[in-house]
Parts: structure tokens; sequence; C-alpha cells
């Protein structure tokens, strides 16, 4: 487990996911993932089976049981995201109701472009470390 992440930046995280799902309706595979991997250091399977246990209720408690059991899901992390992202997403989703629609596109485009450019660059920079 990860349990030396820092409090502040793991709120960081459910902040960030907040905002995200709260003008876009995203949060986990898109935000949690890559912010747990590439901010505090996870691997892949630590940051997905700790996202799942972020979103264990909608999600399905079948899939976290899978991952803990294999020692993927740091419960500490997923509770401290999880209630940050609690506030964070009805406070954008607030926000996210007064911008224009076209905007919230091109925003969400936009961020969707930039997120698959970083996983594509860091891709390529450790298969040639490799």
């Amino acid at each position: 487990m990860n349990n030396n992440t820092s409090f502040l930046l793991l709120g960081f995280i459910g902040i960030f996911a907040g905002l995200i799902a709260g003008f876009f309706g995203l949060g986990g595979g898109i935000v949690i993932v890559p912010a747990l991997v590439y901010l505090a250091g996870y691997s892949q399977h630590l940051a997905t089976g700790t996202s799942l246990a972020i979103l264990l209720p909608p999600v399905g408690l079948a899939a976290v049981i899978e991952y803990y059991h294999k020692g993927n899901v740091d419960l500490r992390a997923a509770v401290i995201i999880a209630i940050f992202l609690f506030f964070t997403v009805w406070l954008s989703s607030h926000f996210a109701g007064r911008v224009n629609d076209s905007y919230l596109k091109l925003i969400f485009g936009i961020f969707l472009v930039l997120i698959g450019l970083f996983v594509v660059i860091d891709s390529i920079i450790m298969i040639k470390k490799s």
C-alpha cells in the first residue's frame, strides 16, 4: 500500500475529480486513476483498485473485493479522495450549469486531448527506457 501519500495530495485528487465529475460526469478511470499513477506514484493496479473503492457503491463491490484481496486497494486514499470528491462534485456541478453548453463541450474536448497526449508521451518514454 502507499500510506505515505500526503493527505493534501489525496485531497487535491478528490477536489480535481469532483470538479471534472461535476462539469463532465467523469471521475474514476479518466481522472482518479491517472492522478494516482502520475501524482501519487501508484502502480496501475493499485490506482485502479483504489479508484474502484472510491466509486464502490455505483461500480460494484465484487471488483473492489477482488482488487483488495490481491493487495491493490489503498483504503485510506479511497476514503480521503471520496470525501473531497463528494463536496467538490456538488460545487462544480453548480457552476457547470452556468457555463454555455458549447464552451463546456470545448473544455471537455481539450481536457481529453491533453490527458491522451500525456499518456501517449509517457508511454513512449517508458518504452524507450525498456
